[in-house]
């Protein structure tokens, strides 16, 4: 006999827990990188647009697909794109996907979160305080990693203890399900989050210039860094694919965790309005406090070289050597380095949990097997999975996993569950579903803009990245020699997972057909 399937608390409750999905480290580390070296203001124009173009039909679509296919029992998709597409035997494994991509990212996701709560001690206790220096905080952060032996760290063990109280923060929060655990977390750590991101922008906007001789090196300088646009960039189709790649980032899409989310909703709760409050919730996170403090704050310490410098940088040395730096710069610097770390430690914890839902999901689904027995099996095969990502940091495995999970899978399952929504289920059809229980109408253009428009949109980005990347990606053109052993064996192991999980689906629907 099927067991009931878990739902949502409160209307409240899914919001927060869609949006702390979307809100993650991407936010605040790489929405500014993103902005600073794409033309600053004229990034928002192709932001905007995909946003539009992309982003929000692709929340109106998968909150739909996932409402539709919780009706029939499924909350992943393999059975999601099985209901809607019966006659094909195959569309399930194209499925599989949205469980791959989720388990890929979150093999590695965790580690980085748990780099946010280590660093959050580190501040209130003063421990990276004598890194005074881009150098000594950029060894800090090596030494912490395990990429170097150092006067700071000696070994893994202070990066490995952190990591197990994020691994087993985690468990437990999956431990005890929809309603008492995902939906209970979110409904505390998003607006927690939202307080500690205005505190941290208050701080920001309120720097003077620290030094008279530079008087320009001021907040409203730094602002306008940022948001000054350089409409010469909008020429370049990098511009285009990236903003078009942080709108996927930013809002997970194309991942297969709001299918699994929305999965759990009633057949007349409102899809139109709630995707709209998560969108809304995660841009306001993202463009007014994210683009609010690290590029100003740097731009006032560090002036339009050193940001540039620090942008080109990257996410990671931007939160864990930059911002430590402008903040021992500070008056109560080591409370606002607390309060910062803990903002990304919400941020990433509240996404994390999402990423394992949907291979919890299936087990429960699919499997019939019970919450706590599946949280407990994910559990140890993720703790395996993550090891590689642990120990072989400095070896390329990190980038191969986030270039195939937070990527290629990103695009390839948008692309292939937009076509299923407008084309095989039918537009018709889709916009009937959509609206079921909807307190609002979508504007008739996006019928268009679903059906047409979407679609060629991200055969588009596939087409080109086909064209300009697929061979030298294959070939590993930008691996290092001393790498390449390291990331053949990474994309064995991710083949074999894939594999794996195709099994299991079979297997499932076999069991189904006897049963």
């Amino acid at each position: 006999m099927a067991k009931t399937r878990h739902v949502w608390g409160t209307k409240f409750g899914i919001i927060m827990a869609v949006a702390g999905s979307a809100v993650g480290l991407g936010n605040f580390l790489r929405f500014p990188v993103q902005a600073a070296s794409n033309g600053g203001g004229a990034f928002m124009i192709p932001y905007f647009i995909s946003l539009f173009l992309l982003g929000i039909p692709l929340m109106w679509i998968e909150w739909t697909l996932g409402r539709y296919g919780g009706g029939f029992g499924h909350g992943t998709a393999p059975g999601i794109f099985h209901t809607m597409w019966k006659k094909n035997r195959f569309i399930k494994y194209f499925g599989v996907i949205g469980i791959f991509g989720p388990l890929v990212i979150l093999i590695y996701y965790t580690y980085v979160e748990s780099w946010t709560l280590a660093y959050s001690w580190f501040a209130i206790t003063g421990k990276y305080a004598s890194a005074v220096t881009e150098s000594s905080m950029s060894s800090f952060l090596s030494g912490f990693q395990g990429l170097e032996k150092n006067s700071f760290f000696s070994n893994l063990v202070p990066a490995y203890t952190f990591f197990l109280i994020t691994f087993l923060t985690n468990i437990i929060v999956m431990y005890y399900g929809i309603k008492g655990g995902i939906e209970k977390l979110c409904k505390i750590a998003m607006p927690l989050l939202l307080i500690c991101g205005i505190i941290i922008m208050a701080r920001v906007l309120t720097l003077g210039a620290p030094d008279t001789a530079r008087p320009s090196w001021n907040i409203a300088n730094g602002l306008g860094f940022l948001w000054n646009p350089d409409f010469s960039a909008l020429k370049s189709a990098k511009v285009w694919l990236a903003a078009a790649g942080q709108t996927f980032f930013t809002l997970s899409v194309g991942i297969g965790v709001i299918l699994t989310y929305a999965s759990y909703l009633s057949k007349g709760d409102d899809v139109v309005l709630s995707g709209l409050s998560a969108v809304s919730t995660n841009e306001l996170v993202e463009v007014i406090i994210g683009g609010s403090i690290i590029i100003p704050a740097a731009f006032v310490f560090f002036g339009p070289a050193g940001t540039e410098a620090i942008a080109r940088g990257g996410a990671f040395n931007l939160g864990f050597v930059t911002m430590p730096l402008i903040f021992s710069k500070i008056l109560g610097g080591a409370f606002f380095g607390c309060v910062w770390f803990l903002l990304l430690f919400l941020a990433g914890i509240t996404s994390s949990v999402s990423l394992a839902q949907p291979a919890v999901a299936f087990l429960e689904d699919e499997f019939n097997i019970s919450r706590k027995r599946a949280v407990l099996i994910l559990g140890v095969a993720f703790f395996v999975l993550c090891q590689p990502a642990i120990f072989l940091l400095g070896k390329g495995v990190v980038n191969e996993l986030d270039f195939w999970g937070g990527t290629f899978c990103l695009v390839l399952f948008a692309t292939v569950e937009t076509i299923l929504f407008a084309w095989v289920f039918g537009m018709d059809n889709a916009w009937k579903e959509i609206h079921h229980g909807a307190d609002m109408n979508i504007p008739s253009v996006y019928k268009f803009i679903i059906k047409y428009v979407t679609p060629f949109f991200l055969l588009t980005i596939l087409g080109f990245w086909a064209y300009q990347e697929w061979w030298p990606v294959i070939l590993m053109k930008n691996v290092p020699e001393t790498d390449r052993a390291f990331v053949l064996a990474t994309r064995f192991a991710l083949i074999t997972l894939f594999i794996v999980l195709s099994i299991l689906v079979k297997i499932a629907w076999r069991k189904k057909r006897i049963e």
